[in-house]
């Protein structure tokens, strides 16, 4: 069975359960901002940008949407993640596994985040540089993050692949829609947030138990 050209894998909550880290830093902005955040408004959050993020924060906490405004929360948000990335995090189940046995099957893998640069390499200190071809990050996309199809688009050049023969997994409807939208067929394992069903989308509950073998099946069912 023929497989994927490459496996492009998302990161907070598909690979590591860091969404729980920004659920941290998220909520302490909205407080430092003189906010609430809603637990249905942090859901509304997975898979988004900085800007994104920064802005709906603004909003919620009732402040003056100004680039200066968003500057400033943004680096605060920075520096608040980076203290809690900075120790080992914590893997999904079975993605360690995962990833592992699908690189060293000699299938190329691309790492697509939505998290910025610095932060991600804190990331990887845990995740392992050595898994991934490439990289993709929030701010290397001129600020055409997920859904907009970009993130997974830029991986399949990076690659010189057809994003059309590789896999994406993701965990967030945002990322989902991204990697749909670039043509990739998307393995989708939710976290905190449901994803609906849809076209070119194969749905596990974990990542346990994933090889090569089963991302070449799931390449093959969109052919069937």
């Amino acid at each position: 069975m023929d497989g994927p050209a490459a496996v492009l894998w998302d990161m907070d909550g598909t690979l590591v359960d860091s969404e729980k880290l920004w659920d941290v830093a998220l909520y302490e902005a909205a407080s430092w901002l003189g906010g609430d955040l809603t637990t249905e408004q942090r859901a509304s959050l997975v898979g988004s940008n900085m800007d994104t993020t920064t802005r709906f924060l603004l909003s919620v906490a009732g402040r003056e949407v100004t680039a200066e405004a968003v500057g400033e929360v943004a680096q605060w948000i920075r520096e608040r993640t980076a203290t809690l990335f900075a120790d080992e995090l914590p893997w999904r189940p079975g993605a360690r596994e995962a990833l592992a046995a699908i690189s060293s099957a000699g299938i190329p893998c691309a790492l697509v985040t939505s998290t910025e640069r610095a932060l991600t390499e804190l990331a990887l200190n845990t995740i392992g540089r050595e898994f991934f071809t490439v990289t993709v990050c929030g701010d290397e996309v001129g600020g055409l993050n997920k859904p907009h199809p970009e993130p997974y688009l830029r991986a399949a050049r990076l690659l010189d692949l057809d994003p059309e023969s590789c896999v994406a997994v993701e965990d967030s409807p945002v990322g989902t829609e991204s990697a749909v939208a670039a043509g990739c067929t998307v393995l989708v394992v939710p976290n905190d947030v449901p994803v609906e069903p849809g076209v070119r989308r194969t749905f596990r509950s974990s990542l346990v138990g994933l090889d090569a073998l089963a991302v070449a099946e799931i390449a093959s069912a969109r052919e069937r």
